[in-house]
């Protein structure tokens, strides 16, 4: 099997004008999609959705009385706030860990959001 060829060199070419950021991003979007989940950025308020990507931060917010882990998942077209209530700590939820989520999403913030959501830890993608 040849390694060059018009498929190659089109890849070649479309990556050459984008940052190490935007190949990324196009990375992560693809495994989205082979993972058979909807990107972040076409999801809208009220979808019961599977999203996938990658954890960029992990927080615990002390509620008044209900603690709250925080997490900003992000497949490369957007990102999505995941909130696990009554929760301090999830294992395996980490910053920089792959995962793929389904839940409703709400849109009444400045970030979409989904409360509780069912997850899966996926298997770290070698760059």
């Amino acid at each position: 099997m040849s390694t060059t060829g018009p498929g190659v060199v089109r890849r070649i070419g479309a990556s050459l004008g984008k940052t190490k950021e935007q190949q990324r991003a196009d990375d992560l979007q693809g495994a989205a999609t082979a993972a058979g989940a909807t990107p972040i950025a076409q999801c809208r308020g009220g979808e019961l959705t599977t999203v996938a990507g990658v954890l960029r931060s992990v927080t615990l917010r002390p509620r008044d009385t209900v603690p709250a882990v925080e997490a900003m998942l992000y497949d490369g077209s957007g990102q999505v706030r995941l909130v696990w209530l009554g929760r301090r700590r999830i294992a395996g939820i980490s910053p920089g860990r792959s995962l793929s989520v389904t839940g409703r999403i709400t849109c009444n913030e400045t970030d979409p959001t989904i409360y509780n959501p069912r997850y899966e830890l996926r298997e770290a993608r070698s760059a």
